[in-house]
């Protein structure tokens, strides 16, 4: 039988070795198991070279303060939590909603509601009233953990049902206070075994597109699962790591919770009041942490100070969300001596593709399969595919990282029916099996019947100086039926001139060939998003379709044949 802990062990064991670790590597046996009892307390926090670890370390640079637990002190710190959610009734299969920032009684309380087989409901603290009556009540939650600052979004939603406990508030009616669990016992007795489909998390997708979708991760699906995770990011026990991610969302779980405490390396948050580029790199200088992982936004941000200047002890650097383009990586190449490493996963899964340590990096891909997992590109009918979608199968292939499935209405689970998993998303395999990101199928369109990827030609937008942010959609055309066309936000400095729009076009024209050009941008002040901060496409999309042009979305429009600088080669790109 394979544990979890022989898993462990051996991908640490072949972390280098990618060809090794995938042809060998076994998900442990679908048995009984509580990662928070027997694995974080019976090992983390047992172990005589673990439990005096740091497993947990904030620092919060606008109050300049550290707050630091080892793995022994947040066990009974847990257990107590733990106890304190039983008191007021919690029980096993209750779902309890986390309203929090990155302050310790997160992790306390996540760790908790394993132990007690509590089903957790991540929120980020951006929700609006409206959004957090949607996840309360789609989300069926019978308790509610919120910090003082989440409190007044409550008022006029009905809660009087609900379980309410206040983080850091005093006095506060119809509210527990968190705090009164340091009262409670530290040593914890299960209500019994927790099986390996119990459900653990309920995540609400970004809704790029639709409404957000309730994706349910089981007691084996994310803390057995993240070994993939932990094997991208290259962690070894005794790191320090820093991830970049907001609560609430999947990607804080995956390299702020589980992947890191799977290797038993230390949990690192450094939180700003407003991101600050240079503060946090002198952080990461300071305080000693060893891997990093950031999304691109934060890379671009890293380039424009000078890093050599920052003595880091960095081993592993990762970036996640979307490719980086080449000046990126080159930058902090000759700057400390790394390459960034990325990976692709989902809210639905763990990680399920990366450049793991040792492998060749190919730029612009998110690498290979990541062991446990195997990936199959699929055409329309579901066949092997060079081009086409991201897929697994589900039957003795199924991996242990991919969720349950989506909850429905009523308790049921829909997404993983059938022989494949479908991600929604496009890739490319090239003959060595690296997989590059083309787009989500619902976003890839057609024009002059070449297939067009927006999240291609965004990355083409973004590596020049003047855009900020872009988002590509078909816009009407007699001729070729749509052609692709950039909203585009500019930085601070750029002014919105014929200028600035001549240099983007030359930038693009230069860089991309004559079918995939852009042929019309529209500068914006602001672009739609969901609350995760993903650009809604769809959005634009559909403003282009209606040909609206009153909404507020709108800005100046300008079309490539405004300029005959361009010296457009014509003929090149018809059929």
């Amino acid at each position: 039988m394979t544990t979890f802990q022989d898993a462990r062990a051996f991908l640490l064991k072949h972390r280098t070795d990618y060809d090794t670790a995938v042809k060998g590597f076994h998900w442990p046996d679908p048995v009984p198991f509580n990662w928070a009892l027997e694995w974080f307390d019976a090992d983390l926090a047992t172990r005589e070279e673990s439990r005096n670890r740091p497993a947990l370390w904030i620092v919060d640079a606008g109050r300049n303060t550290e707050n630091k637990l080892t793995f022994a002190e947040l066990s009974r710190r847990s257990n107590q939590v733990a106890n304190f959610l039983r008191a007021q009734g919690l029980r096993r299969g209750d779902h309890l909603l986390l309203l929090l920032g990155n302050v310790v009684p997160l992790w306390e309380t996540m760790l908790a509601a394993i132990k007690l087989g509590v089903v957790v409901i991540p929120a980020t603290t951006l929700l609006t009233p409206e959004e957090l009556r949607d996840r309360l009540e789609r989300g069926r939650a019978t308790a509610v953990a919120a910090g003082q600052d989440q409190l007044k979004k409550f008022g006029g939603l009905a809660t009087n049902n609900l379980v309410r406990i206040a983080v850091g508030a005093t006095s506060q009616p119809g509210w527990l206070a968190y705090e009164e669990s340091a009262l409670a016992s530290e040593n914890f007795v299960p209500d019994g075994p927790s099986l390996p489909n119990d459900p653990m998390l309920l995540y609400f997708t970004s809704g790029t597109t639709a409404k957000p979708k309730l994706v349910r991760h089981s007691q084996r699906s994310y803390p057995v699962g993240h070994l993939s995770t932990m094997y991208w990011l290259g962690l070894r026990p005794g790191d320090i790591h820093l991830n970049i991610s907001s609560p609430g969302w999947a990607k804080h779980a995956w390299s702020c919770f589980f992947a890191p405490w799977n290797a038993g390396a230390t949990v690192f948050v450094f939180n700003q009041a407003r991101f600050e580029a240079k503060a946090l790199l002198e952080a990461i200088g300071r305080f000693g942490v060893t891997t990093l992982c950031a999304p691109p936004t934060v890379w671009r941000h890293f380039i424009q100070e000078d890093l050599g200047s920052f003595k880091v002890s960095l081993r592993e650097v990762c970036g996640a969300g979307e490719p980086l383009n080449p000046e990126v990586i080159d930058r902090v190449r000759a700057a400390w001596g790394l390459t960034i490493r990325d990976g692709y996963g989902q809210t639905e899964t763990t990680a399920l593709a990366g450049n793991s340590p040792g492998q060749k990096i190919k730029i612009g891909s998110m690498g290979r399969p990541l062991p446990g997992y195997q990936v199959q590109i699929s055409d329309a009918d579901g066949l092997p595919a060079t081009e086409g979608e991201i897929t697994f199968q589900l039957n003795a292939g199924r991996p242990a990282g991919l969720m349950q499935g989506y909850q429905t209405e009523d308790d049921g689970l829909s997404g993983v029916n059938g022989v494949l998993y479908r991600s929604g998303d496009v890739a490319v395999a090239d003959e060595d099996g690296y997989l590059t990101f083309i787009g989500r199928s619902d976003d890839v369109f057609k024009s002059s019947d070449y297939r067009i990827s927006p999240f291609e030609l965004e990355s083409v937008l973004l590596e020049h100086e003047f855009v900020a942010e872009a988002a590509v959609v078909p816009s009407p055309d007699p001729v070729r039926l749509a052609v692709p066309k950039a909203f585009v936000l500019l930085v601070s400095s750029a002014e919105c001139s014929r200028d600035t729009v001549l240099s983007i076009f030359q930038h693009l024209n230069a860089r991309l060939a004559p079918f995939k050009r852009i042929r019309r941008l529209e500068i914006v002040s602001e672009l739609p998003k969901t609350i995760s901060g993903k650009i809604r496409r769809v959005q634009l999309r559909k403003l282009e379709q209606d040909a609206n042009g009153i909404s507020p979305l709108r800005g100046q429009e300008f079309r490539e044949e405004e300029f005959p600088e361009l010296r457009i080669q014509k003929g090149k790109d018809s059929r």
